[in-house]
């Protein structure tokens, strides 16, 4: 149709088929009755009338320009006017130009072309049967209101199916931006998460076998025994490191916590640190352990580890302590040192992920990271997580 009509949908066309069947019937009925009384000329206006209807829909003008659509019907209902004016039957025709006009033209026009044929089909009935009648008055009106009404009834419909396929094309758009936004976000989490992993774990290990080749290359020279030892420790090391490496590609819990409880890696970690640094670190545990999703058991492990590490590189301290404490609400890891210490509003360049991404951790774990710290008085902190079953913690 032209461009302001709605497109062919299967709905339409059937009803264009129908709107074609019934003025081919009506036209054929026109003619028959008209040959049955040897109205030879009202026949002849039939068949034009069939051939500038049937023009229409064959002309590709007449479904894309308005003025186009407005020149066939105009020609199509003057055609009609001469055979309304030779045969009564013709004003069934009135019928299908109604729906023509109500499509084919804009609203107003439409209202209006159908307004005179309605008026054109009373004026020929009542000329062909000597007077107006209820019945010849009745039949054109009522005809002219129920196709305005079932025109407007489908162009509502249209409307409305048209605002609905908009609304679902914006929702899908917007649950796939959602969806992507999603993806990017985890993209995001996990690099973040692969950076805390890699500090806490890769880079502390390395950093500790750098600080023992460095100890070991000092004693090389004259006491060459306290140097191998520190080549030992340093390949334990390396050792180690492999093995968490090996833990990233296999996506595992940590090796320090495979068959063994959070207190059995957090000693080990105490007395692997005491003895490759040179540093008094001592294990506490408070309370009946109890069984703490993997996460977070890892969380604190990793916090540990980290503390510790910012320890050796920065505190210059002489002991540590680390105290896993069970209790009735939940868990607290603290790892206090007798170290340099420093400002927590004004942390020493340098930090890197340090005590950001044990904060992270924590928050992660559905916990809470506090650090009490001062220069020349040392550094404790500690991590305090919720019971296993409690909201406020995720497993």
């Amino acid at each position: 149709m032209n461009e302001t009509s709605p497109a062919l949908t299967p709905t339409l066309r059937v009803l264009a088929g129908c709107l074609h069947l019934l003025v081919a019937g009506l036209l054929a009925l026109a003619a028959v009755r008209a040959a049955a009384d040897h109205a030879w000329h009202a026949v002849a206006v039939a068949a034009a009338l069939a051939l500038v209807y049937a023009a229409g829909p064959a002309l590709p003008a007449v479904r894309e320009s308005r003025r186009a659509a407005a020149l066939w019907l105009g020609a199509l209902g003057a055609v009609w006017l001469v055979l309304l004016a030779l045969s009564v039957d013709a004003v069934w025709l009135a019928f299908p130009l109604y729906f023509l006009a109500l499509h084919l033209l804009p609203r107003r026009a439409g209202l209006a072309a159908v307004v005179a044929a309605a008026t054109a089909a009373v004026a020929g009935f009542a000329g062909h049967s000597g007077g107006l009648t209820a019945a010849g008055v009745l039949g054109p009106v009522l005809g002219a209101a129920v196709a305005v009404a079932v025109v407007r009834g489908y162009q509502a419909l249209y409307r409305e199916s048209e605002r609905r396929r908009r609304l679902i094309e914006e929702l899908t758009a917007a649950r796939a931006g959602l969806a992507e936004a999603e993806r990017a976000a985890g993209v995001l989490a996990e690099r973040e998460r692969l950076a805390r992993e890699i500090h806490d774990t890769l880079a502390q290990g390395l950093t500790s076998i750098q600080l023992l080749l460095s100890a070991a290359e000092r004693d090389l020279p004259a006491r060459p025994g306290a140097a191998a030892g520190y080549v030992g420790q340093a390949r334990r090391a390396a050792a180690d490191n492999l093995a968490e490496a090996r833990r990233f590609v296999a996506a595992l819990a940590p090796p320090a916590l495979e068959d063994a409880t959070l207190a059995d890696a957090l000693e080990r970690l105490c007395a692997t640190t005491a003895a490759r640094h040179g540093l008094a670190v001592r294990f506490h545990l408070e309370g009946t352990p109890a069984p703490l999703p993997t996460a977070r058991e890892v969380a604190l492990l990793r916090v540990a580890q980290s503390a510790l590490a910012n320890t050796v590189r920065h505190a210059r301290a002489a002991t540590a302590d680390v105290t896993l404490a069970y209790r009735g609400d939940g868990v607290v890891l603290e790892v206090a040192d007798d170290g340099a210490g420093f400002d927590p509003a004004a942390p020493p360049d340098g930090e890197g992920f340090g005590l950001g991404a044990m904060r992270a951790r924590a928050d992660a774990a559905g916990g809470a990271l506090t650090v009490d710290a001062a220069p020349g008085r040392g550094t404790r902190l500690a991590v305090r997580l919720p019971a296993a079953g409690s909201d406020g913690g995720r497993p």
